[in-house]
């Protein structure tokens, strides 16, 4: 048995959206994406497992439909992942093994939007002379914001909610735009999830600071 036979029903079609059929492969990343991001925004461990399922699954999906810097995009999502999971567990130096939450200083700023500009620019390029890409800029740039949020949350900075919700703004009519409908819903389902993500991580961010002034109070 071949891997096309393994994952040809995955590729079937499950149901009928909008005249658009959607198959296993958008039904199950809808379930583990909602799952992944609930459980990031409650800080919960669980989310890296879960979250690389919900990568391999759109691989698959993202490959299908043309949009081939976000399937790209998954394979660096994995190893993002292995390494924010070794971080939420190890990142928080001696005594104190969990990595806290914290906002983003200037110098991760810079290097952030500078990586984000040339990163879009690149990509773009490479998108529009060496596949058949219809969107290249608008998936090269939801491509950077992703790796730059997905690093964020890797470190615990607040501040990746943001470029989430940045993300999310213009995933959300890319995908209606490509006909995959349930992952353009899915993801307005994390914009809301974003929203409830950055005041959990707000409130966080300022429990060791309630409780220095109480110490010091």
């Amino acid at each position: 048995m071949s891997l096309a036979d393994i994952l040809d029903p995955l590729q079937q079609p499950l149901a009928t959206v909008l005249d658009t059929p959607v198959g296993w492969t958008e039904v199950l990343g809808f379930g583990s994406g909602a799952l992944c991001v609930w459980l990031v925004a409650r800080q919960h461990l669980a989310n890296w497992p879960i979250g690389i399922a919900n990568n391999l699954l759109f691989v698959l999906l993202f490959t299908q439909s043309g949009l081939y810097a976000d399937a790209g995009l998954q394979i660096v999502f994995i190893t993002l992942a292995a390494y924010g999971w070794w971080t939420w567990t190890h990142g928080g130096g001696p005594g104190s093994p969990d990595l806290p939450v914290r906002n983003t200083v200037r110098a991760e700023w810079i290097r952030l939007c500078a990586a984000g500009v040339l990163g879009t620019a690149g990509l773009t390029v490479l998108l529009d002379h060496a596949t058949d890409s219809t969107v290249p800029f608008w998936d090269a740039l939801t491509t950077t914001l992703s790796l730059a949020a997905t690093y964020g949350q890797c470190r615990k900075l607040v501040e990746s909610w943001w470029l989430w919700i940045a993300a999310d703004v213009v995933y959300i009519p890319l995908y209606a735009y490509k006909e995959l409908y349930l992952t353009s819903l899915l993801y307005a389902g994390f914009l809301a999830l974003c929203l409830v993500g950055l005041r959990n991580w707000k409130r966080d961010l300022c429990v060791p600071q309630r409780e220095l002034a109480e110490v010091t109070g």
